[in-house]
């Protein structure tokens, strides 16, 4: 899977572009858009991948655009897969797109059957060949289809097929290569099958090459992937078609035609099926109340009116970082992009999104896939391009290991390896190694090291006869101090391992990784293993079955330090003993006899109609139990009856997400324990919320939840020198004017030389003050309930606002402590977007919290962040013009 993205820069011109009152109207239907990257991948084809704030989630979306389907650029869509459930990517690999071609980039494509036979529910043409109908009993189905000049539509497909029987006695075709065998009918299967298994036939079946009968009757194998080339397995359901099937001998005549019927227009050249329409003739659908319709992962195709433009689509899901669309806002957002035409393609854990570089010679994972890793699917959409001459017209230019701002940066003093990939004029791969060069304050060695020297802009270039690229580089200040990314890792076993890395802070508090050369590591060598691993970070693994200890890491330049824990090996930690299971309540739950001592009842009494839609019993506890954050897996004792119920156990990630860890069937009676292991994706720490019972009626008793944890043991604690904006009383006064930080008090004791107290409220509106505009932000409702989408839209008119005034030096952003109002992403939005205001405007900018468990200082991308401790006063000095810092702050 990918590397996680990081939050990319958010420009100034982010809050100037959205100031018109036609751009505002539109940002209050569609939220804001707060990061942005594309890529060319090919001529006429770029990668655009982006990230929004809506009022109720966070999302990050991927797509790939084709400006110029059926031009001269020659990219083509195709029907990708075909040969059983595998990865996106295993299918991307094995996709032949013919001689002079490449495949650029690929999305998944239509429902299958999941539980079954894992074919596809639609139709699918490759080479304007029908692969596979419709599941039986659908005259048509949608799907999006594509003709060899790369121009698409959307359209319903459907089979037009006959089997001709001895006598010339001819029978419709129920189904060809279909996932499901029809209920009346001659259905065919061929080599051209596309699920993992063919499905039972359900009665009588006859094998067919060279249009005559070669074996019958047959028996079907469980689990036979699919007919030989060139051999048709005919079957039959119904009185009618069965009896005229066990007629059939060995030698019999029979003809098998299967062709895709269109209805209107001309035959795809490729498709694939989908579901629901999003856009039709350019209005947007509106599913609402109809099946489907939840925010989930989702994968979307659309097409401008006349079919050039092709937009493959895909959105996270089910991620406290992408909380994914429904049906509905679906269409919409595809309206938006342009669309059309849009049909809604296979979601959730089935979406993935592959996309190109210059000079790659193969498509990468793009989007986040909500399973943690890429789903297995029968089939998709591959995007092909002429391969190009191979002949050397420039380079990519790229820091190992990422493109967010973290690597585009570089402290004084220490490195960055450099990646230099040579592509032709197609932007498919080319040849030849580049001489390296640096303008600016920094030099690159022949290896593709990057040595910083002097803080500023640097342009690095890789350069070989005429063939030239370049990549900008910010040079800070040096190492002032050092996090690691991660402050504990936790190994269930030896062998395994981890990855980690590290990252570097000048004294304005901007950030850039640092890479394994630049340090020094030192921890116990008869336990650990500690690399590079060749992407700028480093991989742990461990030499013993069990241990604990601590890894320091120093630079070499500086000597800034810092330190994470280290463990190997599980142990079972108590979560939830259910000795107060009296007090868990619910449906169907009871206090019982435990395993030892007291456990919890679940009793099912009438089985839920669907297993996965949820349970009839549940318990919740007293209040959320806190599980250790680096647990691996949850287990519990279950006393089963037979019945088959299943257990089910209710958590809830840092962000309130909801997730469900699914237990086996409990086919079994007496006491056993389970073990469900944690998937990685969810935010921790996790906290447990309910234990349940599903599916078969039935009564489960439950006792001692437990976590199984690497022994890590705490983080090692991060200390930080004192920030020079903390100063004395004679600091603070020798401002030209100041404010307070603080609770309340009497007129009468209040300090003449203080202009004014914030106290708390936040409900003032933004104002300018000697040089300073003031942004009081309501931190009074969460990120995901408009609270972040109000306080981004109130920031972004005050950077318009402190930009534009003269008179205008600083800005300053108050708010409440609350950070379980205010989400991770958010307040990172905040930083970046005030160190953007600071760098482009050159004016200053800082955070004051007020009301926090105590007082701190320091700065992050250049913004001075200030808590102020509850029920104490913090006196600041300001000015908003002075040389150097233009705040003095006094704690209360």
């Amino acid at each position: 899977m990918p590397t996680p993205r990081p939050l990319l820069p958010v420009l100034l011109a982010w809050a100037l572009a959205l100031s018109s009152p036609a751009a505002a109207a539109a940002a209050d239907d569609t939220g804001i858009e707060t990061a942005r990257t594309a890529r060319q991948i090919a001529p006429g084809v770029r990668l655009e991948s982006y990230e929004r704030l809506e009022s109720d989630r966070w999302l990050r979306i991927d797509e790939l655009v084709v400006e110029s389907a059926g031009g001269t650029g020659g990219v083509r869509v195709e029907y990708l897969g075909g040969d059983g459930p595998e990865t996106v990517a295993e299918a991307a690999a094995r996709h032949r797109a013919g001689s002079g071609r490449r495949v650029i980039g690929a999305v998944n494509g239509d429902f299958f059957d999941v539980r079954g036979s894992g074919a596809p529910l639609g139709p699918g043409l490759r080479d304007g060949r029908l692969l596979h109908s419709p599941a039986p009993g659908t005259a048509s189905a949608p799907a999006v289809g594509f003709g060899p000049d790369g121009r698409g539509r959307i359209l319903r497909l459907g089979l037009a097929g006959s089997v001709t029987l001895p006598g010339g006695r001819v029978r419709p075709l129920a189904g060809f290569n279909a996932a499901r065998p029809p209920a009346e009918g001659f259905a065919a299967y061929t080599a051209d099958w596309p699920g993992a298994a063919l499905p039972d036939p359900g009665g009588p079946a006859v094998e067919l090459r060279g249009g005559r009968v070669a074996a019958a009757p047959v028996r079907v194998p469980a689990r036979r992937a699919r007919p030989a080339p060139g051999t048709t397995l005919l079957i039959a359901r119904g009185a009618t078609a069965t009896a005229e099937l066990a007629a059939l001998r060995p030698g019999d005549a029979v003809a098998v035609a299967a062709r895709p019927a269109t209805g209107a227009g001309p035959v795809p050249w490729a498709a694939v099926g989908g579901r629901e329409a999003l856009v039709v003739a350019g209005v947007p659908q509106d599913h609402d109340g109809e099946p489907n319709n939840t925010a989930a992962p989702r994968t979307a195709v659309g097409f401008s009116r006349d079919g050039r433009q092709v937009r493959l689509v895909a959105v996270d899901g089910r991620q406290r970082d992408s909380g994914g669309l429904t049906l509905t806002g679906l269409g919409r957002m595809m309206r938006r992009l342009g669309a059309y035409e849009a049909l809604n393609l296979d979601g959730g854990g089935s979406t993935t999104l592959l996309a190109g570089a210059a000079g790659a010679t193969a498509p990468a994972l793009e989007n986040t896939p909500s399973d943690g890793t890429p789903r297995p699917v029968p089939n998709g959409l591959v995007l092909t391009a002429p391969a190009g001459s191979g002949r050397l017209a420039g380079y990519r230019v790229e820091p190992l290991g990422g493109t967010g701002p973290d690597f585009g940066r570089v402290l004084r003093g220490l490195t960055r390896t450099l990646t230099a990939t040579g592509h032709d004029a197609a932007l498919g791969p080319a040849p030849g190694a580049p001489s390296w060069s640096a303008a600016g304050g920094g030099s690159v060695d022949p290896a593709g090291v990057f040595h910083a020297l002097r803080p500023g802009s640097v342009t690095a270039y890789a350069r070989r006869a005429g063939a030239e690229g370049a990549l900008p580089l910010d040079v800070l200040g040096p190492p002032a101090r050092l996090r690691p990314t991660r402050d504990r890792i936790g190994l269930a076993e030896r062998g395994e391992s981890a990855g980690f890395g590290l990252v570097g802070y000048d004294a304005q508090g901007a950030a850039a990784a640092v890479e394994p050369r630049d340090v020094t590591l030192r921890f116990d060598r008869s336990r650990w293993n500690v690399t590079g691993d060749g992407r700028g970070g480093f991989t742990v693994s461990a030499r013993t079955a069990r241990a604990t200890g601590t890894l320091r890491a120093t630079v070499n330049a500086t000597g800034a330090t810092a330190e994470l824990a280290l463990g190997v090996g599980l142990e079972a930690l108590p979560v939830a003993a259910l000795e107060d299971a009296a007090r868990w309540t619910g449906p169907g739950a009871a206090a019982a006899e435990g395993r030892s001592g007291r456990g919890l009842a679940l009793s099912v009494s009438a089985p839920a109609p669907d297993p996965l839609a949820g349970s009839v019993a549940s318990a919740a506890p007293p209040r959320p139990v806190p599980l250790p954050e680096l647990a691996r897996s949850v287990s519990l004792w279950v006393a089963g009856d037979g019945s088959g119920a299943r257990p089910d156990v209710r958590l809830a990630d840092a962000g309130g997400a909801a997730l469900t860890l699914r237990g086996p069937a409990a086919d079994w009676t007496g006491w056993r324990r389970i073990t469900l292991p944690l998937p990685p994706l969810p935010e921790r720490p996790l906290t447990l919320t309910g234990l349940s019972a599903s599916g078969a009626r039935g009564r489960l008793v439950l006792d001692g939840v437990a976590a199984e944890t690497p022994p890590t043991g705490p983080a090692p604690a991060y200390r930080t020198r004192p920030d020079p904006v903390v100063a004395g009383a004679a600091g603070v006064r020798a401002r030209p004017w100041r404010f307070a930080v603080g609770p309340a008090v009497p007129a009468s004791a209040r300090n003449p030389d203080t202009d004014f107290v914030f106290t708390g409220a936040m409900e003032r509106p933004a104002f300018t003050h000697r040089g300073v505009r003031f942004l009081p932000l309501d931190t009074g409702r969460a990120t995901l309930d408009g609270g972040g989408l109000g306080r981004m839209r109130s920031l972004r008119a005050a950077l318009e606002a402190a930009a534009r005034e003269p008179g205008t030096g600083a800005l300053a952003v108050v708010r409440q402590y609350a950070p379980r109002a205010v989400d991770r992403k958010e307040a990172a939005l905040l930083t970046r977007c005030l160190g953007e205001f600071r760098r482009t405007t050159g004016k200053r900018a800082a955070v004051i919290t007020v009301g926090a468990p105590r007082f701190t200082a320091g700065r992050s991308e250049g913004v001075l962040e200030v808590s102020a401790r509850r029920g104490a006063r913090t006196l600041f000095g300001a000015d908003a013009f002075a040389a150097g810092d233009w705040l003095s702050v006094r704690p209360g």
